[in-house]
């Protein structure tokens, strides 16, 4: 029995040797307020709040991975220390969440009596609250009203304007910027130290374009691709990310600059028959020209706007490749001299 029971307890207890590897985003989640990357002023409204222990309801807001959730946790347990598994209620969108959890569950919490620090409140985390229902929020509205003095709550949602008025007038709202390129960058490079990943300046910067702001995907692309082919690179990225490759987007910008719309709707069929969809592409070609320097300010300006058309022509469902040759076809129409044109 002792000899069975010490092999079930192996793995636990020798994880890395097993071979059993945590992801990233987790293994280097922040468990301070000091640790969490960008958003500097907010962050630092959240660690006077965390020394004074005096927590107001909360809302934060803000695009995904860009640490809402990782930020209210870290809040926790400055504030709670070693009462936080009983002095917090987290309730995420995977979870049940209608008028009746917040009558039973939410309620049944609130008015449970546990053994906090001097002057700290019970804290109810509601990730993903924007996918509540009105019925529920109307609910949370009186619960969150009645049981203030010895229950806060923090709000995690993409979009401060799907939770109802009565809700925001009770909360301080924080809204969360995208993280920017060095910011990211910076966290990278202290993981690849860390892990010891093989990489290149090239790598490093695909990674910084493909996950546009969002630090949970920028962590786990650089996992993936470490994992996938042991070093990274640009071209190793973006076949882990399955994204049209920039380079062959800036040479089709480069030929609808030159009008030279045959070469450009080479390019076009080439990523198209690697089987990215019109919405990969568009996008992408948005984002190449918006950091485009070749172009000139006033031409950035023409090319983005016909881009935006394009792009809302193909979330309306017409995702052919005639809109997208349509698309190059005006690009290199405007830098052709009018005169052509005329019949």
């Amino acid at each position: 029995m002792a000899s069975s029971s010490a092999k079930g307890k192996a793995p636990a207890n020798g994880a890395a040797s097993s071979g059993y590897e945590l992801p990233w985003v987790e293994k280097y989640r922040p468990q301070s307020l000091d640790d969490v990357v960008g958003n500097v002023d907010t962050i630092e409204r959240l660690k006077v709040i965390a020394k004074d222990g005096n927590c107001p309801h909360i809302i934060i807001s803000g695009l995904p991975g860009i640490g809402k959730t990782t930020s209210i946790h870290c809040l926790a347990h400055q504030l709670l220390g070693d009462a936080y598994k009983e002095g917090v209620l987290e309730l995420n969108a995977s979870d049940e969440r209608g008028i009746d959890v917040v009558r039973n569950k939410i309620k049944a919490f609130a008015q449970k009596k546990v053994t906090l620090p001097p002057g700290r409140h019970k804290i109810v985390i509601l990730d993903e609250a924007d996918s509540m229902t009105v019925g529920a929020q109307q609910a949370l509205r009186r619960t969150m009203e009645i049981y203030s003095n010895t229950t806060r709550f923090c709000l995690a949602c993409n979009m401060s304007n799907k939770i109802i008025e009565p809700i925001q007038s009770r909360c301080a709202i924080l809204r969360y910027a995208k993280l920017r390129d060095t910011e990211i960058l910076k966290r990278l490079l202290e993981i690849c130290e860390m892990e010891k990943v093989e990489y290149n300046d090239d790598g490093l910067t695909a990674l910084i374009f493909t996950c546009e702001g969002d630090m949970r995907q920028a962590i786990n692309n650089l996992q993936s691709t470490h994992s996938g082919f042991g070093f990274v690179s640009g071209d190793n990225v973006f076949k882990v990310c399955d994204q049209p490759h920039p380079v062959i987007v800036q040479s089709m910008i480069r030929l609808c600059l030159k009008g030279d719309i045959d070469a450009a709707m080479e390019k076009l069929n080439e990523l198209w028959e690697q089987g990215y969809s019109a919405v990969d592409i568009v996008v992408t070609i948005f984002r190449v020209t918006k950091t485009f320097d070749e172009l000139p300010e006033y031409m950035k300006l023409e090319f983005i706007k016909e881009i935006g058309f394009t792009h809302m022509r193909i979330l309306e469902g017409v995702g052919t490749i005639i809109q997208l040759g349509g698309l190059l076809a005006r690009l290199c129409k405007m830098n052709m001299q009018p005169t052509l044109f005329q019949l």
